[in-house]
C-alpha cells in the first residue's frame, strides 16, 4: 500500500472478545457504541500492522476500560506505525499508543501503567474540561515547533478537516491521570510502580536526543521533579489496599512479543539522507534545502527553512486529472488570481502554480497572508503536489529555492535506496558475566549506539546480566 495514499486507509473496527472477570472486580459490559479509530488519525501514522500487538492492546484495553469509572462509554485501542515516543487520548474513547512506545517499554506492567492513564484521561474527562488545541497545520503534525506559528497560519486552509486532536493537559490532570493509571493497572493485576520506572526511561530519552528532537510523551504529558516519587507512592498504597494479591509484571512475555518490530523510521516510507528525499515504495526522490528541518508521515513530507519562515510540502493531489487536481490545490490555498502552467520535470508532467494566498488578519479583514509557488506531479497515475508557501513578499526570496526542489523530483533508481529495510527489535538472551555493553557489543552494537540501547532496554550500559536474561538489540 502506497503511504502517501492516505485516503485509500481504513480505520479498524474495535475488536471486543469476552473477557473473564477478575476477583474483586465487576463483569466484563459491553460499551453503549463500538468505537473506531479516527481516519484522519490513521492518515497521519498508519497503523502498525503487528497483529500480536494489536490484539494484546485490544484485549489490556477493554479489560481496563470494563473496571474504570466510565466501563460503558465504548473505547477502542489502536497502535499506530510511528517511530515517536507517544500515547494519546481522544475524547471519543480513542487511545492511540505508538510502535515507538511499544517498543520501549519492558514489561507489561510499564504498559499497563501508562494504558490506565490515557484511560484516566477520558474517565475523568479532561479533554472535554479543555479547549482543543489543533497540532496540525498543512495536515502534518508540529511537534517541537518546527515550522513558526507565522507559517502555521500561512498553511491552516490545508488543514480543513484534519481535526487530529492533541490535548496538552495541566499538572492537576496529570497527577489525577497518574493517579487513575495506578489504581486501573493495580486492578487488573500488574505492580503499577513500573509505571513510575517508565518514567525514568522518558526522561532519559528526552535528555539523550536533546531539546530539538520531536517531543515524546513527556511533551504532552508534562513531566515534574516529584512525579517519580509521587507515582511510587500511589503504587505502595494501592499494593497494599490489594490485599495480598500477588501483583504481576510479566517482562518476558511482553519482551517476546517485540521481536521482529520495526525500530525507528521506516525507511520504505521514504527517509533523508545527504539532503536528498528518497522514497523506495514510491521509487522518487527530490532535493532537501540544506540546513531545512524536517519530517516524514505516511501522508506526507514536510521541510521548513530553519526559522519557521518559508515551508514546503509533498503530499497526493487526488485522483483526478494533472490540471483539475491544480485548480483545485489552488482552490484549497485560497489564491487569488494564481498564474498556471504547463511544464515538465525530468519527464514528468506538471503543472506550476504562483500566487498569493488570501485570508483572514487577526482583525478580521481580508489580506494576503502567503505567497506560493506549487507544482503538481504527474507519474503515471499518480499525482503529487509539492506545496511552497511563504510570507507574503518574500517569494523572491524562496521561490527559487522551492523550484529547485520541484525540478529535482526524479525516478529514484539507486539499489541501494531502493532496497533499504527498516531496523527490527531482536530479543537475545544473557550469558553468564555479561554486562549490558558487552552483551550488545557481542551482537555487532557499535559502541557510539550502547547508551540508547541501554535506554530502550530501561538498563545502564555497566548493568549485569542474569544468566538467561531477556535483552533487546537491534538491527535489519
Amino acid at each position: 500500500m502506497n503511504p502517501f495514499f492516505f485516503f485509500k486507509r481504513h480505520a479498524r473496527t474495535a475488536t471486543l472478545g469476552l473477557l473473564l472477570p477478575l476477583a474483586g472486580t465487576t463483569a466484563f459490559r459491553a460499551p453503549q457504541q463500538v468505537k473506531q479509530a479516527d481516519p484522519e488519525v490513521i492518515a497521519q501514522f498508519g497503523l502498525l500492522n503487528n497483529e500480536r500487538l494489536q490484539k494484546f492492546i485490544d484485549v489490556k484495553g477493554q479489560q481496563m476500560a470494563a473496571i474504570s469509572n466510565r466501563a460503558t462509554y465504548g473505547y477502542n485501542f489502536t497502535i499506530v506505525d510511528s517511530p515517536i515516543i507517544n500515547a494519546f487520548a481522544a475524547p471519543d474513547g480513542n487511545v492511540y499508543f505508538t510502535r515507538g512506545i511499544m517498543a520501549h517499554f519492558n514489561n507489561e506492567a510499564q504498559f499497563a501503567g501508562v494504558l490506565g492513564h490515557e484511560i484516566g484521561h477520558i474517565t475523568a474527562k479532561h479533554g472535554q474540561k479543555q479547549q482543543t488545541r489543533s497540532t496540525l497545520a498543512t495536515g502534518a503534525l508540529l511537534l517541537g515547533s518546527i515550522f513558526s506559528s507565522r507559517v502555521a497560519q500561512l498553511a491552516q486552509p490545508l488543514s480543513q478537516g484534519m481535526g487530529l486532536l492533541f490535548l496538552k493537559y495541566g499538572r492537576d490532570d496529570e497527577r489525577e491521570s497518574d493517579k487513575l493509571g495506578v489504581a486501573y493497572s493495580t486492578k487488573i493485576g500488574y505492580d503499577a510502580s513500573y509505571m513510575a520506572d517508565f518514567f525514568q526511561t522518558l526522561q532519559r530519552e528526552q535528555a539523550a536526543t536533546g531539546a530539538e528532537a520531536v517531543p515524546d510523551f513527556l511533551s504532552s504529558h508534562p513531566n515534574s521533579a516529584d512525579r517519580y516519587a509521587t507515582v511510587k507512592q500511589l503504587a505502595a498504597a494501592a499494593k497494599q489496599q490489594a490485599g495480598g494479591r500477588a501483583l504481576t509484571v510479566k517482562r518476558d512475555s511482553y519482551l517476546r512479543m517485540l521481536e521482529g518490530l520495526p525500530y525507528g523510521e521506516d525507511p520504505r516510507q521514504g527517509f533523508v539522507e545527504g539532503n536528498v528525499f528518497y522514497h523506495p515504495d514510491l521509487k522518487f526522490q527530490f532535493p532537501v534545502p540544506s540546513g531545512w528541518k524536517t519530517q516524514n508521515s505516511p501522508s506526507q513530507f514536510q521541510m521548513a527553512e530553519p526559522n519557521g519562515k518559508a515551508v514546503q510540502i509533498l503530499t497526493t493531489a487526488g485522483n483526478t486529472t494533472l490540471d483539475a487536481a491544480a485548480q483545485s490545490l489552488a482552490e484549497q490555498l485560497k489564491l487569488q488570481s494564481p498564474q498556471a502552467s504547463r511544464t515538465t520535470v525530468n519527464g514528468f508532467p506538471a503543472v506550476v502554480i504562483q500566487g498569493s494566498q488570501v485570508g483572514q488578519s487577526q482583525s478580521g479583514e481580508q489580506s494576503i497572508t502567503a505567497s506560493t509557488l506549487s507544482y503538481v506531479i504527474q507519474d503515471g497515475k499518480t499525482l503529487y503536489a509539492l506545496i511552497g508557501l511563504c510570507a507574503p513578499n518574500t517569494l523572491d526570496t524562496y521561490g527559487t529555492q522551492f523550484q529547485r526542489v520541484a525540478q529535482g523530483f526524479a525516478r529514484l533508481t539507486d539499489a541501494n535506496k531502493l532496497n533499504r529495510q527498516s531496523e527490527k527489535i531482536r530479543i537475545k538472551t544473557a550469558k553468564a558475566g555479561q554486562t549490558l555493553a558487552q552483551a550488545l557489543t557481542a551482537n555487532g552494537v557499535p559502541a557510539k549506539r550502547h547508551q540508547e540501547l541501554a535506554i530502550l532496554n530501561g538498563m545502564q550500559t555497566t548493568d549485569k546480566l542474569s544468566v538467561g536474561m531477556l535483552y533487546k538489540v537491534v538491527g535489519k
